[in-house]
């Protein structure tokens, strides 16, 4: 664990990173974090951190009487779930592609027309029974928002539940140390969930202006407790928080319904499901104080708790159980990390790299998703070596199938 000072007045950065590289724009966008008044007691900073927009991603923000909205960001309650089917590594066929094409036919992924009519990642026209079900348990809530606040109206939000998105959000199957099937997703509150986070970060921004508070960086704009915007927000966040992990279930059901249909029989998993949010906000109790913690790309790894830390296309996985350590507020990274923007990924690599990189994994090999390439990320190894002291490995997951929007 390295421990940093920022310049200037700032409270310390406590960061999980030996043997990881972190860049110079991912240390400042920290060290301004830190310079906010309200942080309690450090920031930590998980060995997946990276320059991200809003906040720096694999940082973990515990505020006293204010919230952040856009270090929250705008893929509102984005995180993960897995299972474990009843289902072997001999039970499968020699080639996976039926199976990833029952997945990519019964799950909308992607994005076409500009998400407008006729988007390939919506459902089109009225959503399927099981999704319209879901639906109606959100559906008071959103309302209730849209009532209140009606620029939140008139975004995606029934036709993208259950629904995959696009960027790093995937579908896999995977394999553990015993050759059980695993199924593992990743996906957030989609066009709804932007729609809140883009609001309320404009409502903070317009509450500094007010009041003439000058910040380090417009992203760290804040809403401060007992005002009403506060505590609209977290209304707002706690319902997209909710749609996030209501999508994954979704799409989970419908995923292993697809493996079934794909086999040819029923499949079913075996344990409880592990589902985790890794961008999000709630309170919490650390260090003697109640706080707002903001997990911006961490999850939360209580004692005993189960996690998700993905790695990459054609990288391990790893099912994980918390240690509790309260340095780093009761958290853990949420994957390898990016190495590279975007931008870089698809100008470095070729599509010759990004298919040997794949390969044995039943997936998309086309420069579409070259900025996901496994060498875009950073070494998963070096990312979980990094934190031992955080969590204990119980699943080591290898892809075999992965479905990309």
């Amino acid at each position: 664990m390295k421990i940093t000072h920022p310049t200037g007045h700032g409270t310390p950065i406590r960061a999980w990173v030996e043997g990881v590289p972190v860049e110079d724009q991912a240390w400042r966008q920290v060290e301004n974090v830190a310079r906010l008044p309200f942080i309690h007691r450090h920031v930590a900073v998980m060995p997946d951190v990276h320059w991200g927009k809003g906040a720096t991603v694999g940082s973990v923000i515990p505020t006293l009487g204010a919230i952040v909205p856009a270090a929250v960001g705008v893929d509102i309650g984005c995180g993960m779930v897995a299972a474990a089917l009843d289902l072997r590594a001999r039970d499968l066929p020699d080639s996976l592609r039926a199976v990833r094409s029952a997945i990519e036919a019964d799950v909308p992924h992607g994005r076409t027309h500009h998400g407008g009519r006729g988007d390939s990642g919506a459902w089109p026209g009225a959503p399927p029974p099981d999704v319209a079900a879901a639906w109606r348990e959100l559906q008071p809530g959103h309302e209730h928002l849209t009532t209140r606040h009606r620029p939140l109206a008139g975004a995606n939000a029934a036709n993208h539940l259950g629904t995959l998105g696009t960027g790093n959000h995937f579908i896999e199957l995977c394999l553990d140390e015993t050759d059980r099937v695993w199924v593992m997703l990743h996906s957030g509150s989609r066009g709804v969930g932007n729609r809140i986070g883009t609001f309320f970060i404009e409502r903070a921004r317009a509450h500094m202006a007010r009041r003439g508070i000058d910040l380090p960086d417009r992203d760290l704009a804040y809403l401060p407790e007992r005002t009403r915007d506060f505590d609209d927000y977290v209304t707002a966040v706690g319902w997209a928080q909710r749609f996030a992990r209501v999508s994954r279930e979704v799409m989970l059901g419908r995923t292993v319904n697809a493996v079934g249909a794909a086999l040819g029989r029923p499949v079913h998993w075996t344990e409880a499901v592990i589902d985790c949010h890794h961008n999000y906000v709630q309170q919490e109790r650390h260090f003697g104080k109640t706080v707002w913690l903001t997990r911006k790309g961490a999850v939360s790894a209580r004692a005993g708790e189960l996690g998700i830390i993905p790695g990459s296309m054609g990288t391990r996985s790893y099912i994980v159980r918390g240690k509790g350590n309260p340095e780093s507020f009761h958290s853990c990274s949420h994957g390898a990390g990016r190495r590279m923007s975007r931008t870089a990924a698809r100008t470095r690599f070729t599509l010759a790299d990004h298919q040997h990189a794949t390969a044995g994994v039943e997936c998309r090999k086309d420069a579409g998703v070259l900025d996901e390439t496994p060498g875009a990320y950073k070494d998963i190894d070096a990312v979980m070596a990094a934190q031992r002291d955080l969590v204990e490995i119980v699943h080591t997951l290898r892809q075999i199938v992965c479905v990309k929007g």
